[in-house]
């Protein structure tokens, strides 16, 4: 019989947790009720298994079935969290949280025995030593967003069955028709986990060049044992800047004074360079107002770049189409119609012979990387899927791609579909100009959906993305959880004006209806409080307005490097 002058924090089927009474004692006694074996161990934060418990198959790529992973359970290594402290419990629920917030972000898919992190083109020009890694060795890590979680599966190759990789951002398959000739049309966005985040507190570049809301989109043309691929990327503009939500509608961006702009700008094209050849930057941000001093530091830094493979093109996207003019998004396409001729796209045909490769891609921007660049892209798209389809033989020489109605109504769709997929887990809400994705017109409806949208982009991007930020920042391991029972980020106090101004106003501003509401016995007596009460209310939201980044919901986890 043992006797303990102890705290018992936890009796469990398989052991007793007995905690030090002494003030700053760390270790707990955990006795084994089997084998009686008694161990100390620290009060260390649970670690968990993140399981796909539920998936939905999206269709086949070349014979092998793609997953969207549609359910989640993390599970407690440890029976219970009675071992933790007070106040690593209340870390514990925040940080469970945290994942739970990721995880039921739409958009994670993977393939058990196919490598969706790389290209079509990319898979063709790999040698027989690569194809033989698992898939887990040979992904592309910038598109596994599970890679920080298998870090300990990565060292022991007999594991590497279990783990597969995952991806994020979106996967769309349609079998199609075209003058009674059967295709499969593939649309494959991939979100990279570098520089991840959500929309005004993760802009520009990293110090090694990668950039904020970078997603590589391959559209896909399966006909027969013949196949094609068109690759498009999109990414933040590859320096460093910010855009700190401050509770004003479009905060103004700013370009950091005290960095070498360079030297992240140029590994990001290295890299981009490297991996997909020739560069064309499509660059549709306004060439007036706020995002002005943006475009032409990016000129600025192309040209003193002096690299031929890089080409760039600016394209005032608000400005030509004003007035509902969208037409006039085709003077973009014909004038790089040259350039995407140049660059092709990776084809083979029906014997295996490749007919041509991808020699360069287009790398488009807007402000998010979002709604104007998805409009581009889908346009780039349809553009390279007419003479994929031509030389397959399913189209025929004078035929349009336009022409064809039910396949223009699935193209058009599951590219607005894409576009609110990118939106969502960037921005918080799904895209806005979809409904000319989707109809090939700008429509009074979707102005208003557009409003709708903006609106609640302006809470979420305020109110609760620091707690998204957060969450992306502990998934993908950017944040590392203390051991230790020492005090976390989390407990960071809010200065007494978050709670106090808020309060101050919305009474003065209630006092105010109620004076009019409710006359006193001169209109004089109410005009006064009426007066004093509204003027209290405005200086109070002038206050609060003036000290902005103090209200909204900034991270508390994220990297000095993100908030700057």
């Amino acid at each position: 019989v043992n006797l303990f002058y102890k705290d018992i924090k936890s009796i469990c089927p398989e052991k007793f947790y007995i905690e030090a009474c002494d003030d700053g004692a760390d270790a707990v006694l955990a006795i084994d009720r089997v084998s009686n074996e008694m161990t100390l161990t620290g009060k260390t934060p649970c670690m968990y298994l993140i399981v796909i418990t539920k998936k939905r198959n999206v269709g086949s790529l070349l014979g092998h079935a793609v997953w969207k992973a549609v359910d989640f359970d993390v599970i407690s290594y440890k029976r219970t969290v009675l071992h933790l402290t007070e106040n690593q419990t209340q870390d514990n629920k925040t940080f469970l949280s945290m994942i739970n917030n990721v995880l039921t972000t739409d958009g994670f898919y993977f393939c058990t025995d196919y490598d969706l992190t790389h290209t079509l083109q990319r898979l063709a020009n790999v040698s027989h030593d690569f194809q033989e890694m698992s898939l887990l060795e040979r992904a592309d890590q910038r598109f596994v967003w599970n890679g920080s979680l298998l870090r300990e599966f990565l060292a022991q190759p007999e594991l590497h069955k279990f783990a597969i990789p995952v991806v994020h951002g979106f996967v769309v398959m349609k079998p199609c028709r075209i003058n009674g000739k059967i295709f499969e049309w593939i649309l494959i966005s991939r979100r990279s986990c570098f520089r991840a985040g959500v929309r005004y507190y993760v802009r520009g570049i990293d110090s090694e060049g990668h950039a904020a809301n970078f997603v590589e989109t391959e559209q896909i043309v399966l006909y027969g044992a013949g196949r094609a691929s068109f690759v498009q990327t999109r990414g933040s503009m590859p320096f460093f800047w910010s855009q700190r939500p401050n509770l004003k509608y479009k905060p103004k961006p700013l370009i950091s004074k005290n960095t070498n702009h360079m030297d992240g700008f140029q590994r990001h094209f290295d890299s981009q360079v490297l991996i997909y050849g020739k560069q064309t930057i499509l660059n549709l941000v306004n060439q007036k107002g706020s995002e002005k001093p943006l475009e032409q530091a990016f000129a600025k830094m192309v040209t003193g770049m002096e690299n031929g493979m890089i080409k760039y093109v600016a394209f005032d996207f608000h400005k030509e189409c004003s007035g509902m003019r969208w037409d006039r998004l085709n003077i973009l396409v014909d004038n790089v119609a040259e350039t995407q001729d140049e660059y092709s796209y990776f084809m083979v045909d029906t014997e295996g012979k490749v007919l041509s490769q991808q020699k360069g891609t287009f790398r488009s921007n807007c402000m998010d990387c979002l709604d104007r660049t998805n409009v581009i892209q889908s346009m780039l798209a349809r553009r390279s899927i007419q003479s994929q389809l031509q030389r397959m033989g399913v189209l025929h020489v004078a035929q349009r791609i336009e022409e064809q109605a039910d396949f223009e109504k699935i193209y058009k769709n599951a590219w607005a579909d894409n576009a609110n997929a990118c939106a969502k887990q960037y921005a918080g809400t799904g895209a806005l100009k979809t409904d000319f994705t989707r109809t090939g017109k700008r429509t009074q409806m979707g102005l208003v959906m557009d409003g709708v949208n903006s609106a609640v982009r302006y809470y979420k991007n305020n109110f609760s993305d620091g707690f998204r930020q957060d969450s992306i920042d502990l998934f993908l391991g950017n944040y590392a959880v203390d051991e230790t029972d020492g005090p976390t980020p989390l407990r960071i106090q809010k200065d007494w004006k978050f709670l106090t101004l808020p309060i101050i106003m919305v009474v003065a501003f209630s006092m105010c209806i109620i004076c009019l509401l409710m006359a006193g016995d001169t209109w004089t007596e109410t005009l006064a409080y009426v007066l004093f009460w509204g003027t209290a209310a405005a200086v109070t939201a002038a206050v609060i307005v003036f000290n902005g980044r103090d209200f909204v919901d900034a991270p508390k986890l994220v990297q000095k490097e993100k908030m700057d």
